[in-house]
This record gives C-alpha cells, structure tokens and sequence, in this order.
C-alpha cells in the first residue's frame, strides 16, 4: 500500500512539475521578445511619418549608351539618374557633444542641412537631420555619422530614377508643342468666349511648365546630392540582460503564478467536493421524505 502511495504521488508530482516548468519556458523566452520590442520602438523611423521632404539626385555615368527617347539631350542618353538615400538612427548619453560633432562632420563634408528638428526634454531629447552630401563625400560621411554616439540601426537604399528623368523631359516638351500651338491660335480671330476659354488653358499649361521645371531642377548637375537621414536619441544605450538576470526573473515569476494556479485548483477542488456533498445531502434527505 505504501509502495502504491509513493507511485501516485511521483505521478501527480510530474503533471505539476511539467507545469512549472512550462510556465518557466514561456517567461524565459518572453524575456527575449518583449527586449526586442522594446529596442524596436524606441528607434522607430521618424521620417517615414513626414511628407514633403526635399529629394535629392545624383547622376552616374553609364558605359552603355541608352536609347535616347523624342527630344532627349545627348547628355542624358549615357547618364544614370539616381536617388541614394542612407538613414541612421543612434542613441547617446553625450546629447550636446554629438549634437556639436555631427554639425562639424557636416561643415566638413561641404553638406547642407536641408531639414532639422529638435524637441524634449533634458535627458530625452531627440534631433532629426536631413542632410544633402554631395555624391563624393557620401560614403566618408556616412561612415562618420555611425561614429556618432551607438548605433541603433542603419540602412542605404539607392533607387534608380533615369526613367522618371526622361518621362518629365518627355512632359516638358509636349507641354511647350501645346503651348505653341495655342499661342498660335491666339493670334488668329475668334469670339471673345473662344479667347477667354484659350487664355484660361494656356494660364494651366505654363503651370505645369512651371511644375515640370521646379521637379527637373532637382535633376540639374548643381543640385546633385544624396541624403543622409540622421536620428540622435538622448539617453544611455539599453544594456544587453545577463543570461543569470533573466533565469532569476523567470523564476522569480514562475514560483508566482504556479502558487496562484495551485490555489485556484484546490479551490475548484474543494468548490466540487461540498458540491457533491451538498447533492448527496440532498439525495438522503429525498429518501427519508418518501419513506
């Protein structure tokens, strides 16, 4: 009878040890995913909430001839038109000293800061840069600006834009046939409702001339830079937890919850027991009536 005893005691032991343990592995690894969340959220990607922001384009030239579209300059047959852009997010506990070394950096890199802003409080401030590198000095000022305080993320996207380039050339000198033809028009007799309606369509296509250029002037040779996307956090890089810290909280709330499950179990436990009590109760009392 012992020997059955101490059976059926190791068998429950083991349904209430896997459960334990079960509740350990599921702290255990949550510790890892709610860290990287957290690291996540706190270098989010400021800029690709903003709209509006300056584009820059750098040409490259290509050994391959490209077939030249109606109207395209030879200039542009051999050249390659592009968007580089590289973003950089960091996190520092010298805010004001980087805030100077990154401005120095920039000044030295004959950069232009083409959109700032900085906002918080001492001890959580953030400054976000949009900076204009001309396309020699983009790798030498991208590398330095990862210098600047620890790097939380990083990343270089380069997108071809030759295609854009020529379809707005394309625009451009359709607009001005339009426009001529229109002019020409002008010249010729008509009612003064066919005038006014003329005059109203001319006024919207040197509009959008004026559209085209402002878009194609950021193709020009003197406007040619790449962009550097700086964000500088305020506040000392999070620490990696030891793998002791880790083992110590998952226990610690392990010990926790499986004493609150045990003490609901033995509740529903004893909650069943003098139910069937109160039945049996019952059924006793409804024999003695009949009888």
């Amino acid at each position: 009878m012992k020997s059955n005893f101490v059976k059926r005691f190791w068998r429950i032991s083991r349904w209430f040890l896997a459960f334990f343990l079960l509740l350990f592995s599921f702290r255990f690894l949550y510790g890892y995913v709610a860290t990287d969340t957290g690291r996540a959220s706190a270098v989010s990607d400021y800029f690709s909430g903003i709209d509006g922001l300056r584009k820059n384009y750098a040409s490259e030239k290509r050994g391959e001839v490209f077939a030249q579209m109606q109207n395209s300059t030879p200039q542009t047959a051999n050249t390659q038109k592009y968007e580089k852009t590289a973003t950089v997010r960091a996190r520092t506990g010298r805010f004001e000293d980087d805030n100077q070394r990154i401005r120095r950096k920039v000044q030295d890199a004959k950069a232009i800061i083409q959109y700032e802003n900085a906002f918080g409080l001492k001890g959580a401030r953030e400054l976000h840069l949009l900076v204009g590198v001309t396309p020699e000095s983009f790798d030498s000022f991208y590398l330095a600006m990862q210098k600047i305080g620890t790097v939380q993320s990083m990343s270089v996207i380069k997108e071809d834009k030759t295609n854009e380039y020529r379809q707005l050339n394309a625009q451009k000198a359709s607009l001005q046939k339009t426009l001529e033809s229109l002019v020409e028009l002008k010249s010729k007799g008509g009612e003064i409702s066919d005038f006014v309606s003329l005059h109203d369509k001319i006024l919207e296509i040197e509009s959008r001339l004026q559209d085209l250029g402002v878009q194609l002037g950021n193709f020009n040779s003197e406007n040619e830079f790449c962009t550097v996307r700086l964000s500088l956090y305020e506040g000392a890089p999070k620490k990696d937890v030891s793998l002791l810290h880790r083992i110590k909280v998952a226990l610690e709330w392990s010990i926790e919850y499986f004493c609150y499950s045990m003490a609901g179990f033995f509740i529903v436990i004893l909650s069943v027991f003098i139910l069937i009590l109160i039945m049996d109760k019952l059924k006793v009392m409804g024999i003695i009536n009949r009888d």
